[in-house]
């Protein structure tokens, strides 16, 4: 079992979340939705732009970062244009990578990403499914052990990296991704989605018909993604414990994270 140990009191790692920026956004998250089916602000080019400040202004809050949480709690409008500078063409799509050490200092990561419709950054019950590619799921071969570095994003990140390199994933373009496990058999997350599955409500009798979109609770051990946030609060899927040996070679799945929005998968278990 790989874990990860970092002393709280001399902290060498910095509390990371990344994001999509796409001038494409407003149009669809300001006229192509209802009005309560995106968090404010929907006109903004940053991807779930609230939720990203929460999900850092959470994790200062758990490993006690007091003067992370001063820097964090600025409103949206100035931490928006804190993120503005970083970018170097507002016509083009990027993926931001924001950290903030334990000392309050804020630092933005700008790279180019892929073009994708920006439809796919809506949970999927608003719209049709009109991608073509579909990423492959392995499970991870080992076991991870759930702790503040799961639940919270940071660039402590060895066990997710290890887990890609066991699941034979060498580059971050490539349309795989690998489940993480904790020492119960329970899948925590994707090392770089949210992932769900389709299942029936655990504890009430349903027909195939009735099989609705779950994710892994977070008392597995996962992260408390952005897309993952969004899609509870929309009501496209529900918490429910999944198991490694819940799952069905060949099963089809979601995936999502702050940078591609929702993604197809397939999930492979024989290779």
């Amino acid at each position: 079992m790989a874990s990860t140990s970092i002393p709280a009191a001399a902290p060498s790692f910095e509390i990371i979340s990344s994001l999509r920026y796409d001038p494409a956004l407003p149009n669809v998250t300001s006229h192509g939705a209802n009005d309560e089916s995106y968090p404010a602000p929907a006109d903004s080019p940053y991807y779930l732009l609230s939720y990203h400040r929460d999900r850092l202004l959470n994790a200062a809050h758990h490993f006690e970062w007091d003067h992370a949480i001063d820097f964090l709690r600025q409103d949206l409008d100035r931490f928006e244009r804190f993120l503005d500078g970083s970018i170097p063409d507002r016509e083009k799509p990027w993926r931001l990578r924001i950290a903030v050490d334990c000392n309050g200092k804020g630092s933005v990561e700008v790279n180019p990403t892929v073009a994708i419709d920006p439809l796919n950054l809506l949970i999927p019950s608003l719209h049709r499914d009109i991608q073509p590619t579909i990423w492959k799921v392995f499970v991870d071969s080992q076991s991870i052990a759930p702790s503040g570095f799961t639940t919270h994003k940071t660039t402590a990140r060895d066990d997710y990296t290890a887990a890609r390199v066991r699941a034979g994933i060498t580059s971050p373009a490539e349309t795989s991704e690998v489940l993480v496990v904790n020492s119960d058999g329970e899948i925590m997350e994707g090392s770089i989605t949210t992932p769900y599955f389709r299942r029936r409500i655990v504890g009430r009798e349903t027909d195939a018909n009735e099989a609705v979109w779950v994710t892994p609770p977070l008392k597995s051990g996962g992260n408390a993604g952005t897309s993952r946030r969004y899609a509870l609060t929309q009501g496209f899927c529900i918490e429910q414990v999944i198991t490694k040996a819940d799952l069905v070679d060949g099963e089809e799945c979601w995936l999502s994270n702050g940078v591609r929005g929702f993604i197809r998968g397939v999930v492979v278990l024989s290779r």
